[in-house]
């Protein structure tokens, strides 16, 4: 009996690189917005987000687990890129549920028929490879640079462009706007401040670049994954209370709340509507994980209608009972579309777009 318990107590303390997905809850988005300057209809559909816990499990809990119903495992090494600390992970989740605000907001405005500038003002951190030269310089995820050895870059490949072909060990100063990242995962960057780092040799592989005007591969890196950072120019002031909520998966959901707090009607038809799937700013709906999941937590919610990616379809229905039906999207048209089939009205602008 004492055997069995210090191995328990070993067990429970032995954390493992294995994570394992569960159902979350299914959020209406709603109450979540606050829009300024802009007409909205005070009439509320019920749009719902998803989501799912994500917990490093320990080698105890990894056992137990298994006995328990919609658990997905996931190696750690899948959720992060080669050389890159799965402490990481909810750093990199709050910087993807901030860019899909962003997005969020601009597929919106372009589906109510905005015209919406657009700014690239640098190259924001996605990932940071362990031991590297950023890594040394304790560059961090959401950070974001503006410039290098004293010239702007906009872009992340401004930069890759920059560094490229210089040799490993050269100093390389950077403009760097710190980002903090609140408890609750609200992102904020401080002015410019300078860094200086040395390159290092490029690890073996050597990558091509997909950057166009970069030719060949590089000579040297600094450790880096990069993603285009950009400025939308909105007509109003939106702000989503996302607290503790990190991802992609929630892109969907927010547009299709944004343009039904911004227009007459109801898109919905009056029917609970859930949804996951990313967005671009393109109004492209792009794929997620933890579907199964998600599937168990919108039954748990009652929602009537769940709008899937595509490729998704498959598995939400596997999950699924038959009184939820299951959409699958791929632009953020087909999902209006869509939702003009169960009854929702055709979106009109309250404020007249310019």
């Amino acid at each position: 009996m004492v055997v069995g318990i210090a191995a328990a107590f070993v067990l429970d303390h032995w954390t493992l690189n294995e994570y394992a997905l569960t159902p979350g809850n299914a959020t209406t988005v709603g109450p979540l917005v606050k829009i300024q300057g802009l007409s909205t209809d005070l009439r509320r559909d019920d749009i719902m987000l998803t989501d799912v816990y994500l917990q490093q499990l320990t080698a105890w809990q990894y056992v137990t687990m298994h006995f328990e119903s919609h658990v997905e495992f996931v190696p750690g090494s899948e959720l992060v890129e080669p050389g890159v600390s799965p402490s990481e992970l909810e750093a990199q989740g709050y910087l993807e549920m901030s860019d899909s605000k962003q997005d969020a907001e601009a597929s919106a405005f372009a589906a109510l028929g905005w015209k919406i500038a657009v700014t690239d003002t640098g190259a924001i951190v996605n990932a940071v490879v362990e031991h590297s030269p950023a890594s040394k310089a304790k560059i961090h995820v959401a950070d974001e640079i503006v410039a290098v050895n004293g010239t702007s870059v906009t872009t992340s490949c401004g930069l890759e462009g920059a560094v490229h072909s210089l040799a490993p060990g050269t100093p390389v100063t950077l403009g760097l706007e710190r980002a903090h990242i609140s408890g609750g995962g609200v992102i904020s960057w401080a002015s410019p401040v300078s860094i200086t780092l040395k390159t290092a040799a490029a690890p073996s592989p050597l990558a091509l670049t997909s950057c166009p005007k970069v030719k060949g591969v590089s000579r040297s890196y600094l450790g880096l994954s990069l993603e285009d950072g950009f400025n939308y120019a909105f007509p109003g002031d939106i702000s989503i209370n996302t607290k503790y909520i990190g991802g992609p998966s929630a892109g969907l959901a927010m547009t299709l709340t944004l343009i039904d707090k911004l227009s007459r009607g109801s898109l919905t038809g009056g029917n609970k509507v859930a949804a996951t799937g990313t967005i671009d700013q393109h109004g492209n709906v792009g794929d997620v994980g933890g579907v199964a999941e998600k599937t168990i937590a919108v039954e748990d919610a009652g929602a009537k209608y769940f709008m899937v990616p595509e490729v998704e379809v498959a598995t939400a229905k596997e999950n699924a009972s038959p009184d939820l039906h299951i959409l699958g999207v791929t632009t953020l048209a087909q999902a209006l579309k869509d939702l003009r089939a169960i009854g929702g009205s055709q979106p009109i602008a309250l404020t007249k777009p310019r």
